[in-house]
């Protein structure tokens, strides 16, 4: 597995994540050496769910509006059904979103993550998995959805469910470990 030693990875998340698609990535950056952040608009805490149900609630490392993309080699936005929800209508969850995408810099999504990337406007033309629940979104957002476990376009990774994050978590390894991607573009 590729090393991240001396990288940091934002996670940025609202209430109402999927807990396994935030702590399973986590870890998984962790074990390869990123210091990994969860960046919030909420200040001190966020809340995950596991299913319908509300679970463990998760410290904030930096609020959103103290957070700088400079800061960061790389954007990881967990699922769920809530949080992309609340994060999508966010202008400055948005603008941080953007600010990855102007950089060349990689950003993984998982589930209903890739919501969160419709309304950053960032999505025409590449190709991304999701959840099915929000294929037709992507479809109309112009992305070109394929049914795979992983799907990588120019740092861009998406996965569809709990089920792909062995390859989901793989894949992000690889793909924050190569840095800047020439095609990654806002």
């Amino acid at each position: 597995m590729a090393k991240l030693d001396g990288k940091r990875i934002a996670i940025l998340t609202e209430d109402g994540f999927e807990k396994i698609e935030l702590t399973s990535p986590k870890d998984a950056l962790a074990d390869a050496g990123a210091q990994v952040d969860i960046i919030s608009p909420k200040e001190d805490i966020v809340r995950s769910k596991q299913g319908d149900a509300w679970d463990e609630d998760f410290k904030v490392d930096i609020p959103l509006k103290d957070a700088d993309v400079s800061n960061y080699d790389g954007l990881l936005i967990p699922g769920g059904v809530i949080n992309p929800d609340k994060l999508r209508v966010n202008e400055e969850a948005l603008r941080f979103v953007k600010a990855f995408f102007s950089a060349g810099k990689p950003v993984a999504a998982i589930c209903h993550g890739p919501q969160v990337l419709i309304d950053a406007e960032v999505v025409e033309g590449r190709k991304l998995t999701s959840v099915e629940a929000i294929k037709r979104d992507l479809i109309n957002a112009k992305a070109l959805w394929e049914d795979r476990e992983v799907v990588t376009d120019q740092g861009l990774v998406t996965s569809r469910t709990p089920d792909d994050l062995p390859a989901f978590n793989k894949k992000i390894v690889e793909e924050f470990a190569e840095g800047i991607h020439a095609g990654q573009h806002e």
